[in-house]
């Protein structure tokens, strides 16, 4: 059995509080690593050695910081299929969609060599008689991140690349149910030249993270998981002085007009839908087609697609669609929230509660479900189920298919299908969602722009990478100067030249 270790100060350090956690083969059931549980000494004790890294590192001039990006991106290319095949033996998901998680992060690293750009100040030259102001943004010192399982690869580097370009250190403490490829990064981050001690990987669970909140040398936390959780950690984490951004659950709509391509709609509603086995904050879980004549015939496309999606592991290559979802637990509440659907009067159009995959009897895969005529008040609307679960709301008109994302609690993303350009951009400027998209299922923007939700799917005020990350990881400091004039009238300096 594998034990796991911790990265600190550039070297795998076992885990000494005793406690761990079990790593699984999603696709088999079985146990194949251990995971060691921090101890708050543990978290700490990474937390002293960065803080005394930092400070040469945020002194080398942000060029050479971007240049260790620039190799880091390199490096990320050349160990890509490594990565992904640990990534996907430990989470599930296809090898394509693993790459594709390694990818979404890698072009945040490619943003991050902008940092010397990112990074320039203002000036104002004579604001009065003599006297000039400038602005400097300049590194927290140690900041920290807590990631979720659902993209170990994408959300670190969306957090710590911006990080340590700005000149910060950083604590990862990623999900303990696949650490792997979060180790394996700090790994690939030294090899790029990133001095020992400024990326650190503190693998742990609650205790873990009540500590990096109470750690008064950690100066900004960020979180992606539930909402519950991110509540918490924000709370918690601003009450201790903090600055924090959190990013929670997601209940994301796509409204379907009646002039739809309908065939583009189905297609899109099953990639985002059921890719990753649901297990996305991105993905579409709920479909609004607009009237019943849009809704039957969106229906008769959708069964034909999701009845012909190929669930397996990852090792059928590209055979499959999705695999398994990361846990029994999770496979366990999937389930129930289906039998919760049929029990509460949605119709079960699709039906995925009875799949099987011969010889993988004891993995944690789910079949692909379709809901219909499922109504706002019923807990597999109001949930964020996690899985390959769509459920179909049927709306009247324009404005209740809107209302509809527009009552709900969350606000990550959503998006519109349609031929109409005045429907989209009247959707586009009163939805009060964070990411929209217009013919786009999941509109995740790319690394330039920001990434962050509305209501309960966000707490803080800058969202993940684009401009907002520089921002958050760095302080403004403004300094106004004035310089007593040393010139005499004729045009003679008033100083004594130096002996």
């Amino acid at each position: 059995m594998q034990e796991l270790t911790h990265y600190i100060g550039g070297a795998h350090v076992k885990g000494t509080s005793g406690r761990f956690a079990d790593v699984y083969n999603p696709a088999t059931g079985e146990v194949q690593a251990k995971c060691p549980l921090a101890s708050v000494d543990e978290l700490n004790h990474a937390v002293e050695v960065a803080a005394a890294a930092q400070p040469a590192w945020a002194a080398v001039n942000p060029q050479r910081r971007a240049r260790v990006m620039m190799k880091f991106v390199d490096l990320l290319n050349r160990d890509m299929d490594k990565l992904a095949e640990a990534l996907s033996r430990e989470h599930g998901k296809t090898f394509p969609d693993a790459k594709g998680d390694v990818q979404r992060g890698l072009e945040v690293v490619e943003y991050c060599i902008g940092a010397p750009q990112m990074l320039k100040g203002e000036y104002t030259d004579g604001a009065g008689p003599g006297i000039d102001i400038y602005s400097m943004r300049q590194a927290l010192g140690v900041t920290a991140g807590i990631t979720p399982f659902n993209f170990p690869a994408m959300i670190p580097m969306w957090m710590f690349a911006p990080a340590i370009a700005c000149g910060n250190a950083f604590i990862l403490k990623p999900s303990e149910r696949d650490p792997s490829v979060p180790l394996m990064l700090a790994e690939l981050m030294e090899e790029a030249g990133l001095p020992k001690g400024i990326l650190q990987v503190v693998n742990g669970d609650k205790e873990s993270v009540d500590a990096i909140l109470d750690n008064p040398i950690i100066q900004s936390i960020g979180f992606v998981g539930s909402t519950p959780i991110a509540e918490y950690i924000y709370g918690r984490g601003c009450a201790n002085g903090k600055r924090v951004q959190c990013f929670g659950g997601a209940k994301n709509h796509m409204i379907i007009m009646p002039d739809a391509d309908m065939d583009q709609a189905a297609d899109a509603l099953v990639g985002a839908g059921y890719g990753a086995a649901g297990e996305r904050c991105m993905a579409i879980s709920v479909a609004v087609p607009v009237g019943d004549e849009t809704a039957d015939r969106l229906i008769e496309k959708l069964i034909p697609r999701i009845e012909a999606l190929k669930v397996g592991p990852y090792t059928a290559g590209d055979d499959v669609d999705y695999g398994p979802v990361v846990t029994a637990a999770a496979k366990a509440n999937i389930l129930s929230l289906v039998e919760t659907g049929v029990q509460q009067g949605a119709k079960l159009v699709v039906d995925g509660r009875d799949f099987a995959l011969q010889g993988y009897e004891d993995g944690f895969f789910v079949g692909p479900h379709l809901f219909d005529h499922v109504t706002p008040d019923m807990d597999i609307y109001k949930k964020e189920i996690f899985g390959p679960v769509l459920s179909t709301v049927r709306a009247k008109s324009y404005e209740e298919a809107i209302g509809l994302a527009m009552d709900h609690e969350y606000g990550n993303g959503t998006a519109i299908f349609t031929r109409d350009g005045d429907a989209a951009r009247d959707f586009a400027s009163r939805i009060n969602i964070g990411m929209v998209g217009i013919n786009v299922p999941i509109p995740v923007p790319l690394a330039y722009h920001t990434f962050g939700g509305w209501k309960k799917s966000a707490f803080g005020d800058l969202n993940q990478h684009g401009p907002d990350a520089f921002k958050f990881y760095t302080r403004t400091k403004t300094v106004t100067a004035r310089w007593p004039s040393g010139i005499k009238e004729g045009g003679e300096f008033n100083f004594k030249p130096m002996e």
